[in-house]
């Protein structure tokens, strides 16, 4: 039996920020508990956004743009877990993570009935996320909606989210790394998480 796989895919402008520490902190327990995992440094990709060209939709795949972001969907469609991590900007998720979740769209099928019934092709096949986002602020109200802004777009995809942690209140490169507590704590929600599947 093979090992399940996992694909943390981070949307941050940093590679050793908060949202890279948490990304890393989910891979060790990943790793731990048995799992294969893979990190993509979105920042890292020259890669652009969705262009609306539609050849998705007969193609099955996103064939109107061919760039680093190509080689990345067979190894989604490999993985059985994705961890998806975005620090807030603007209450939102950067717009790294907001180009690769718009390039997720060549997944889904349309009906020609107005408004367009659709499906997405991934919710047949067992595929889990979990989503985590790094705010410096503590309100909800500066926080704003980057949790949601994960969580939807993959559970319309049928990538059913098993777990979504908000982690409030850390600036500065090591913050998260050196709360340890939380670093601990962060670790057992993860291996919760994974025991629902």
């Amino acid at each position: 039996m093979h090992a399940p796989k996992a694909i943390l895919i981070s949307g941050s402008p940093r590679p050793r920020g908060n949202t890279a520490s948490a990304l890393g902190i989910a891979q060790d327990a990943l790793s731990a508990a048995g799992y294969d995992t893979e990190m993509i440094q979105l920042s890292q990709l020259n890669f652009g956004s969705c262009i609306a060209c539609e050849m998705c939709r007969t193609d099955k795949a996103c064939t109107g743009v061919t760039d680093d972001l190509t080689p990345v969907y067979d190894r989604l469609l490999a993985a059985d877990l994705w961890v998806v991590g975005s620090p807030v900007y603007n209450y939102n998720v950067t717009s790294w993570m907001k180009a690769f979740i718009d390039r997720l769209y060549c997944f889904y099928d349309y009906e020609d009935t107005h408004p367009r019934d659709w499906s997405s092709r991934l919710s047949s096949l067992g595929k889990h996320s979990i989503v985590v986002a790094v705010a410096e602020q503590l309100s909800d109200e500066d926080v704003g909606f980057a949790v949601e802004a994960l969580t939807r777009p993959l559970d319309a995809l049928g990538v059913s989210t098993i777990g979504s942690f908000l982690f409030r209140g850390y600036f500065g490169p090591n913050a998260l790394k050196d709360d340890t507590d939380r670093v601990a704590r962060f670790t057992g929600e993860i291996a919760a998480a994974i025991q629902q599947l």
